[in-house]
């Protein structure tokens, strides 16, 4: 049996590649993380939109 290790949200923000898809790894407040799978349109429109609130 394999050693059960807790899941936490410590870690960084993160992004890879894998295949034809971009994989992005968000760290939620409480544990555990938010996986999405994205392609290279969607990762260009969701740049897009953070641009727009982010920018004071």
């Amino acid at each position: 049996m394999a050693a059960m290790k807790p899941r936490t949200g410590d870690g960084p923000m993160e992004v890879t590649k894998e295949g034809r898809s971009l994989i992005m790894r968000v760290p939620l407040e409480g544990g555990g993380r938010l996986v999405v799978e994205l392609n290279a349109d969607e990762a260009a429109e969701l740049k897009h939109c953070l641009e727009g609130v982010t920018q004071g």
